[in-house]
């Protein structure tokens, strides 16, 4: 039997060493709403995968919808707000 082997160089580069850099941390930071308000509309619908939603189960999703909606809409403000010359 033969062995396989990769012939060529590794063509994925090697991830930086340190961890994340301040701009990336900066960027997460600004996202945080927005992921917190995605988890907690994960934890609304986690719980129904094996039962019905009950009216109070809706009303927890659409709140959390709601607030994910508000996040998004939130961080592209900010975002369009920071471009150079107003532009969209």
């Amino acid at each position: 039997m033969k062995n396989i082997a990769a012939l060529q160089a590794v063509v994925t580069a090697n991830p930086p060493l340190g961890g994340p850099t301040a701009a990336e941390l900066d960027a997460i930071e600004a996202e945080m709403p927005l992921i917190l308000a995605e988890v907690e509309l994960l934890d609304a619908q986690i719980p129904l995968l094996d039962r019905p939603a009950t009216m109070l189960d809706e009303r927890r999703i659409r709140r959390a919808r709601n607030r994910v909606l508000a996040a998004r809409r939130d961080l592209t403000n900010r975002a369009t707000a920071a471009l150079p010359g107003g532009a969209a």
